[in-house]
């Protein structure tokens, strides 16, 4: 019979590889890639693909009671407070999509792209 320190070792081996491979159960916020289809016009004359990169995940909210100092400041209203914040993107790259048009022709369109992802204060629209 294999001793206890021997099998902890391998049962730790086993957690951290079984790990590596769910990326996705992994909290936080990372990159993740997506088909886009770009069309050059509405009745996509011109069009083709190519795979960006967005940022999916999630990062750490909490609420609060306020305290006695910001109730007051208030006038009483204010009696939750709560931080939040959101996974965007933290950096963005031009990248350029070849588009196939009729026949042998062909035209070239920059998209942007996620090149970093953060966990930030939560905004409507970031860009």
């Amino acid at each position: 019979m294999a001793s206890p320190r021997t099998l902890l070792s391998c049962l730790l081996f086993l957690v951290i590889a079984e790990g590596w491979g769910q990326r996705a159960a992994v909290p936080g916020c990372h990159l993740h890639p997506f088909n886009v289809t770009v069309r050059s016009d509405r009745q996509g004359t011109c069009q083709g693909s190519h795979v960006a990169q967005a940022c999916v995940g999630h990062c750490e909210s909490s609420a609060f009671p306020s305290r006695y100092s910001v109730l007051v400041a208030s006038g009483y209203r204010h009696n939750v407070t709560s931080v939040s914040r959101c996974c965007t993107i933290s950096g963005l790259r031009k990248v350029k999509v070849q588009l196939q048009c009729g026949g042998a022709r062909r035209e070239e369109l920059e998209i942007f792209t996620a090149r970093a992802c953060q966990c930030d204060m939560c905004r409507l629209s970031r860009f």
